[in-house]
């Protein structure tokens, strides 16, 4: 993701006197979202909407409402539909950021994951539509392409969810739309502050999987910018996937300790070697632009004039962290986590 994302010179005029609600508002994305919308826009109210009180409690002092007298903070799940009608009046725009992302704990509690990613996305839905919400874009995962494990089988059933809900809005409802990347530099929970709290504790080696495994990289404020401008150039049904870098794992552990030797532990339950994000099956729908492509839906959707553009791929096209050409070096990882959260 070198190119500046296309939509993000509009995105002040955008966001500019309306309502934003980031759902899992509390969370590394949402965070960042706020940081870099406060920073950029002047939004009428920013809310976040989570579940968790002492999240939101730390979270307010840091991005204080004193010191931002738009940010608004509102406790809430997801899979409570009237709490969400409830946050979402008067509400423009929402960024659906919400999830339960431990594929081990998906694995082993798979009703909760049903709940929250599946059930709860459809209750953003079903509230957006009620309260006249003017749009919703989705957070998706490259984990939902050819999923092998729940949390991927859980948010390519939401993904199928937010693009059909086109159809339940009708022409003058909101619109729906989504936003898929791969693994986020330095977000709690990814491998990055794994291997650096390894490294911290004086580890003698550091655990790789499997020295083939590729994955797709981006970070935290790559993301934002991202899925902002994406707000700026949706229409209906889309799944937009930004350009970036690949890496393996195996070259992103010895970036962070080239003296420390690796000890291969083999891939766990629900991993794949690599990554998909555009798969041979979406080449036909899929438009590439100088920043991203855009996975169009396979069935019409209502239209009120905007038609995206863009140059169509091959029809055996492939977006796989294998086979993608552009590679993260170990000099533009470490210019990642160092802009990564810097709004």
């Amino acid at each position: 993701m070198s190119k500046r994302p296309q939509g993000s010179n509009g995105l002040a005029a955008f966001i500019d006197d309306k309502s934003v609600l980031i759902t899992g508002g509390t969370g590394s994305f949402g965070r960042q979202c706020v940081r870099t919308i406060l920073r950029r826009c002047s939004p009428s109210r920013v809310i976040v909407f989570s579940r968790d009180e002492l999240k939101q409690s730390e979270m307010a002092e840091d991005i204080s409402p004193k010191a931002n007298p738009a940010l608004r903070y509102f406790l809430g799940d997801v899979r409570d539909q009237e709490r969400l009608e409830m946050a979402f009046r008067g509400v423009d725009v929402v960024i659906h950021a919400a999830a339960l992302k431990q594929i081990p704990a998906a694995e082993y509690n798979p009703f909760e994951c049903i709940h929250t990613n599946v059930l709860g996305a459809e209750n953003v839905v079903r509230a957006a539509i009620k309260t006249g919400v003017r749009q919703v874009l989705a957070l998706s995962t490259d984990k939902a392409v050819n999923p092998i494990n729940l949390y991927g089988a859980s948010k390519l059933a939401a993904d199928k969810i937010f693009v059909a809900a086109n159809h339940l809005s009708g022409e003058n409802g909101p619109r729906f739309s989504i936003v898929r990347y791969g693994n986020v530099l330095g977000s709690r929970g990814s491998v990055v502050p794994y291997f650096l709290r390894l490294v911290e504790s004086g580890a003698k080696f550091l655990p790789i999987t499997d020295p083939a495994m590729s994955r797709f990289w981006i970070s935290l404020q790559q993301g934002v910018d991202f899925v902002l401008s994406t707000l700026v150039v949706m229409d209906r049904g889309e799944i937009f996937v930004p350009k970036m870098p690949s890496m393996r794992l195996v070259d992103l552990a010895r970036a962070l300790a080239p003296e420390l030797p690796h000890k291969t532990i083999g891939i766990r339950p629900g991993e794949k070697l690599h990554e998909v994000l555009v798969t041979q099956d979406d080449a036909p729908r899929t438009l590439e632009r100088a920043d991203r492509f855009i996975i169009l839906p396979s069935i019409a959707m209502w239209t009120k004039g905007k038609t995206l553009t863009g140059k169509s791929v091959a029809s055996d096209f492939t977006y796989s962290s294998a086979n993608n050409p552009d590679k993260l070096t170990p000099s533009k990882l470490l210019s990642l986590l160092h802009d990564g959260h810097r709004p």
